[in-house]
């Protein structure tokens, strides 16, 4: 990617979100990270520590309530959903976003044996809403430079065999 990007990492409180928004912004400081997070069982604040300029302790501390934490001129931290398509059009077009990075996912098998709705809402809808948003924005709205990253695991597309040829 260009430098200078600007990203939205959905699913960025999550423990791979996380390590990537440390990386990315290590990497390349000069790029601004806004980080989207519905904060469910598998968000935790406190992985997000540094990027904000507060330590665990801190993070922790914060209600799920909150919606904005304040925070450096290259990081934002949104408390919100990935099928808000309004706050994700709205974070597209307000920060001039040029990249999602698509992190946010619902993957622990017991649990969507037990309650699907939850997962259906958040890996089939929520990434269809993210979708939508981002042709919105990026593609009815001009046409601008974009990258749409989705990544996932085995626990929402299962796993893949030696044998058998990679998606």
């Amino acid at each position: 990617m260009p430098p200078g990007c600007k990203l939205l990492v959905t699913g960025g409180a999550g423990f791979i979100g996380a390590n990537f928004v440390h990386y990315w912004l290590a990497q390349y400081p000069q790029d601004r990270v806004v980080v989207l997070d519905a904060l469910t069982y598998a968000g935790n604040m406190a992985s997000l520590a540094g990027c904000m300029g507060q330590d665990k302790a801190e993070l922790s501390s914060l209600s799920a309530q909150t919606k904005l934490i304040p925070s450096g001129c290259n990081f934002r931290f949104v408390h919100g959903d990935i099928g808000d398509q309004d706050l994700v059009e709205t974070l597209l077009a307000e920060e001039s976003l040029d990249t999602v990075v698509n992190f946010a996912a619902e993957s622990h098998v017991d649990r969507s044996i037990h309650g699907p709705d939850p997962f259906v809402a958040t890996n089939v809808v929520g990434t269809h809403s993210l979708l939508k948003a981002a042709k919105k924005i990026w593609l009815d709205g001009g046409g601008r430079e974009h990258r749409f990253h989705h990544v996932s695991t085995d626990e929402v597309y299962g796993s893949l065999t030696p044998e058998e040829p990679p998606f």
